[in-house]
């Protein structure tokens, strides 16, 4: 049993005024002073520029090969944005041409600010499924103007909430959303979605909202079905599966033995499965065109063309009543209200997707999470000046970002020259888009987003992360996205405090070396000690010093490294019931910032310092020095007396714990344990050998040698 002190918090200055170089603690003011001239000196520098603007680092390098793979990766992705986008606008309620609006400020913004090459910002399955959850409830929803003004109001606020939680730092919430509820979210989405799509894959027009009202509308509205959708958006799906599919092939893989025209043929082969969507919506309008007089098909209609008028977000509402005789007019907190928990959830779904995405295309780099969210921000706030519903990373169209070569962020800024293209030049053709094509190309999207491979590695890490796992997705694919992601998280924090509150307490009994000496008890608890485990440590360490009196008890406090104010009070009333009844207590390993904690109420704690381990020693030693122990003063200046006199070289401790500290392997655990203590109660001796015990009920043999003569 070892420990290392490690002084934390302690700030020291030395004062020109004494002359006897006396060290004294650092004045808030002056600590304060000195942190807003390194702020100041920090975000005036270059370096910090370059990290807040990555432009600086990577244009001064840009080369003609770099170019050319960027041109030819933004072709690509811009091939993939443009019937995605139209597609997902029609997923968050809005006109087809803000979905095109969306795809080309953020391609812009991004090669600015973003950090990650590979990452392309535009409108995505999930944001939209969220923005159209959030803006159907709004008043006058059926006035498609006021519908389309609010949902980028809702960009403008996603944008602004996002950089306010930049600025304040608190992104850190999100690191409490674990994986499990984020697969959970993720794959409950990728079913809603599709399931919503099941209406235009069949010809199918009715209002409904979730998954189960809207399979109940399916099976009411069947007989209803137009065959002529349902055979184009089945033949769209067979060809979108099949072109994806053929990417991997082996023959078509490049290899180095390849000719040039064998790579011009696979080159071309890779173009069409990357760019699929647009070819599968390029041939179906150009059916849906030549068929425009039988008019077999459901198309998307007229689409506003031209670039998008430069305007502020309109932050208050007029439309007509329900009884259409009158006006009615709200303002911006009227509408927030409206919005209700989605100006949390929205820009919360972003960041983590957006942070998710940056994280699989990092490639081993660290990624720089306030880089991420400052460009997301962005993305979304100038983005909603341009009539933008909310975005963020999409991870269909960066892996074809990827897969195409792209080299730096500037290949973003040629998927939004394209997308710009097709709004001033292509609109009009765009009329004709057949609407079961553009959902088979939203399911082709989404079904991949089901994360089900997820669950046996859940299972196999920890397996009471299958309880958030599960109930997250069944809430959100029964109840609402919202609510399941809240309730999924709430069980996350739970799991959380119930390991923070129930930590493995090891008790060991440290018998002394020499024939007459005291043993030790050394109570060490494993995850801290903070107001949830608080009174399971009091309670330990007080049956611990009950059932081995009257010898020391001394509480290890090398894991902890702060306590708040619950804890150090439990420990004060720790410390009143040993002195009660005569028997002593001791501190040991702790840091500068417990000690002053514990002596905020504890002025006369004992501190020790228990023998440092030797890795190398095969056995115990006994020690060359007894155990000295130290009465702390309240001003804390003084420090335990080193158990080992430096003329006596160092000394060793060896433990054989058998601590079971997997809580998935208890049963295991105990039938181990339970005959290593029958073995060392037969064989070690009454000096050498003692019992140790844990919070959850587990024993095991310790055995070590202590000088406490």
């Amino acid at each position: 049993m070892s420990c290392d002190a490690v002084d934390e918090g302690l700030v020291v200055v030395q004062d020109p005024g004494n002359s006897d170089g006396v060290r004294r603690r650092q004045g808030w003011k002056e600590k304060a002073t000195e942190q807003l001239q390194n702020m100041t000196q920090s975000y005036c520098s270059r370096a910090y520029l370059e990290k807040r603007l990555p432009i600086i680092n990577w244009l001064p390098k840009y080369t003609v090969e770099d170019l050319q793979a960027d041109t030819l990766a933004g072709i690509t992705v811009g091939l993939t944005v443009i019937p995605q986008g139209i597609a997902y606008a029609v997923v968050a309620g809005v006109e087809p041409n803000y979905g095109l609006y969306s795809s080309f400020i953020g391609c812009f913004v991004y090669a600015l600010f973003g950090s990650c090459k590979d990452i392309t910002i535009g409108p995505t399955a999930i944001m939209a499924i969220m923005t159209h959850e959030y803006t159907q409830g709004l008043p006058c929803k059926d006035d498609t103007v006021a519908l389309c003004n609010m949902t980028v109001l809702l960009t403008f606020l996603t944008g602004s909430i996002i950089l306010l939680a930049n600025v304040f730092r608190i992104g850190f919430l999100i690191t409490f959303i674990g994986r499990p509820v984020i697969s959970g979210f993720t794959s409950a989405a990728a079913i809603t979605i599709a399931t919503s799509q099941v209406k235009g894959m069949l010809g199918l027009s009715f209002e409904s909202e979730g998954f189960v009202n809207t399979w109940e509308y399916i099976f009411t509205h069947l007989h209803e079905t137009r065959w002529q959708d349902l055979v184009l958006a089945t033949s769209c799906v067979v060809a979108l599966l099949f072109m994806k599919w053929m990417r991997n092939m082996k023959a078509v893989l490049p290899q180095v033995s390849d000719k040039l025209g064998t790579r011009v043929w696979k080159k071309a082969l890779f173009i069409s499965s990357t760019g699929r969507n647009a070819i599968v919506v390029v041939l179906s309008t150009m059916i849906a065109y030549f068929l425009r007089e039988l008019a077999p098909f459901e198309i998307t209609g007229d689409i506003t063309p031209g670039f998008p008028t430069l305007s502020m977000p309109e932050f208050s509402l007029s439309c007509n009543s329900s009884d259409g005789n009158s006006t009615e007019y709200y303002n911006f907190l009227e509408i927030a209200g409206f919005f209700s928990s989605g100006l949390a959830i929205v820009p919360l779904i972003a960041i983590l997707e957006n942070i998710a995405i940056a994280s699989a295309f990092a490639h081993g780099k660290a990624i720089d999470a306030t880089q991420e969210m400052l460009a997301l921000g962005l993305c979304n706030l100038i983005g909603s000046f341009f009539q933008s519903i909310p975005t963020t990373g999409s991870f269909s169209r960066t892996a074809v970002n990827s897969s195409s070569g792209v080299r730096t962020q500037a290949g973003g800024i040629t998927t939004g020259l394209l997308v710009i293209l097709a709004l001033l030049f292509l609109t009009p053709a765009f009329k004709y888009i057949p609407k079961p094509a553009l959902s088979a190309v939203i399911v082709c999207a989404v079904i991949f987003m089901i994360e089900y491979h997820d669950i046996l590695p859940i299972w196999r890490a920890y397996k009471w992360d299958q309880i958030p796992l599960w109930v997250t997705f069944l809430v959100c694919l029964f109840w609402a996205l919202e609510w399941g992601i809240l309730v999924g998280t709430g069980i996350n924090i739970c799991l959380l405090l119930y390991m923070q509150a129930t930590p493995i307490i090891t008790v060991s009994l440290l018998q002394g070396a020499e024939e007459g000496s005291e043993a030790v008890v050394v109570v060490q608890p494993a995850l801290g000690l903070m107001f949830p485990s608080s009174e399971l440590v009091k309670k330990k360490t007080a049956d611990a010093g009950v059932s081995h009196m009257p010898l020391l008890v001394v509480l290890d406090c090398s894991h902890v490294t702060i306590v708040d104010y619950t804890s150090v009070k439990a420990i004060q009333n720790l410390v009143d019931d040993f002195s009660s009844r005569k028997q002593r207590v001791a501190f040991a390993c702790m840091n500068s910032r417990v000690k002053i904690s514990l002596q905020s109420l504890i002025p006369n704690l004992e501190e020790v310092y228990l023998p440092q381990q030797s890795s190398s020693s095969p056995s115990p030693v006994p020690l060359a020095a007894p155990l000295i122990l130290n009465s702390s003063d309240t001003s804390g200046n003084s420090s335990p007396t080193p158990l080992i006199r430096s003329d006596q070289g160092s000394s060793s401790e060896k433990e054989t714990n058998t601590t079971n500290e997997d809580r998935n392997n208890t049963d295991t655990a105990a039938k181990t344990v339970e005959t290593e203590t029958k073995t060392a109660a037969t064989t070690a001796t009454p000096t050498a050998a003692g019992t140790v015990t844990t919070a959850t009920g587990e024993v095991t043999t310790s055995t070590a040698v202590l000088n406490t003569g």
